[in-house]
């Protein structure tokens, strides 16, 4: 509560230093309403724009948000937290009334370079305009092209329910002026591999994967000096980018592909929480693109014990030492009943290609307990994909004082890192109210 009257007052001081400071520019407060059209503007009838559109749309998740639990797909409503109310998303089917309909192709851009619908109101950046501004025209032509080719769903967004002041959208102008950096990157295309050039466009702009993975200030907007360095989103800790060659078994790219594609990589474990919905849509993402994305990621890598993308990674010897033999204790008797038949020793399922061991996963050996609780709490529901992983959630099996001794107790046999010190009950309890699952 505290961080957030900080952010309020806060943002109403700046908002007020901004008109003083900047004159004339605190017009940015109010834009002008664009005009609708009574048909989509070209190219939205062209089939190749549309295809290369459900690609983009494939990579930049855009169903995820756009889609509330139970609702059409791409019509909006679903309520997103964030530490300063719930947002709901907008409908972006081609609906005339309640949709883009009557959006253009310049209303579009212009929502999308600077955070501005059709009627000249401003946007707030849960709609990731920061990193979707750095899009190509073609690239955002062809997202237009491809939504316009949707079915129309009449379905009106229920209203923001934000703190004041920040339900007074004007107050946007002033984080713009901040944290905006409107029009499309150029420096990406300077990489001198084509592939990781490609792959580092897709993620800054369309991907906008430092939208999760880049920690935040005190005002919502993405600290560029910490870029991919690891953020929380709906409860979830989203992992650093930038060192994934210190993993127990470091990441290569064709580990990083098979994750991508699949939710499931053999070397690393499965995909969980929010990231379960972005690799089942970059599934229908061109493989090159996937490959691509993959490439950037591996050339952050400064660490040495990167391994080339098609090479097998060694153990780890630290891992493979630690001893898996049956402790006394709460935990044990947990890990016994409740996990040992996929994951212990003499699982039949257990340590082959299709199920790694825990030694190796990333939310056992991470820093913070968060990604090892939340994965015990909500599991890892069913799809059909070609991994197909499955955890039953066991959020209403343990009280939050057992989840804290078989999370540290996991945590104990299957690396040499020892019990999280912070994780007991009452973090527990805090991280439940953290994320309900949608």
């Amino acid at each position: 509560m505290k961080g957030r009257r900080i952010f309020v007052a806060g943002a109403t001081i700046i908002v007020l230093a901004l008109a003083a400071a900047y004159g004339g520019r605190a017009a940015h407060a109010w834009q002008s309403r664009l005009e609708p059209v009574s048909m989509p503007s070209s190219p939205a009838g062209d089939a190749a724009a549309v295809a290369r559109g459900a690609n983009l749309a494939a990579i930049g998740d855009c169903i995820g948000c756009h889609t509330a639990p139970d609702g059409e797909p791409f019509a909006g409503g679903l309520p997103l937290q964030t530490p300063y109310g719930v947002i709901y998303s907008t409908n972006i089917t081609p609906d005339k009334d309640t949709g883009i309909g009557r959006w253009s192709l310049d209303a579009f851009t212009r929502a999308m370079r600077h955070g501005v619908s059709r009627d000249g109101h401003l946007l707030y950046p849960a709609f990731p305009y920061p990193h979707f501004t750095r899009m190509s025209d073609a690239d955002i032509a062809s997202l237009y092209a491809w939504l316009m080719s949707r079915e129309p769903v009449n379905a009106r967004a229920p209203k923001n329910e934000l703190q004041f002041p920040l339900g007074f959208r004007p107050i946007m102008a002033a984080w713009n002026l901040l944290y905006l950096h409107p029009g499309p990157d150029e420096s990406s295309s300077s990489t001198a591999d084509p592939e990781a050039a490609r792959g580092r466009y897709l993620v800054d702009s369309v991907g906008h994967c430092g939208a999760c993975h880049t920690p935040l200030n005190r005002l919502g907007a993405e600290r560029r000096d910490s870029a991919l360095q690891g953020g929380t989103m709906e409860g979830w800790d989203a992992p650093a980018l930038t060192n994934l060659s210190t993993r127990p078994r470091p990441w290569t790219q064709a580990q990083l592909v098979s994750y991508l594609r699949t939710g499931f990589a053999s070397e690393h474990g499965a995909s969980a929480g929010p990231m379960r919905a972005v690799t089942r849509l970059l599934a229908d993402a061109s493989a090159e693109d996937v490959q691509a994305i993959a490439a950037y990621l591996i050339a952050l890598q400064s660490n040495t014990r990167a391994t080339p993308g098609d090479a097998a990674a060694s153990p780890n010897s630290s891992v493979s030492r630690v001893s898996v033999a049956a402790q006394p204790g709460n935990g044990a008797s947990l890990f016994v009943a409740a996990c040992a038949s996929c994951h212990g020793n003499s699982a039949p399922i257990s340590g082959g290609p299709a199920h790694p061991s825990l030694s190796l996963g990333t939310a056992v050996n991470a820093d913070s307990p968060r990604n090892m609780v939340r994965i015990i709490l909500d599991g890892i529901d069913w799809d059909d994909s070609a991994s197909a992983q499955f955890m039953p959630p066991f959020a209403s099996t343990f009280t939050d004082a057992q989840i804290a001794e078989l999370a540290n107790y996991t945590r104990t046999r299957f690396t040499a890192r020892g019990a999280w010190p912070s994780l007991d009950a009452d973090a527990v309890a805090r991280l439940r109210k953290e994320s309900p699952q949608r």
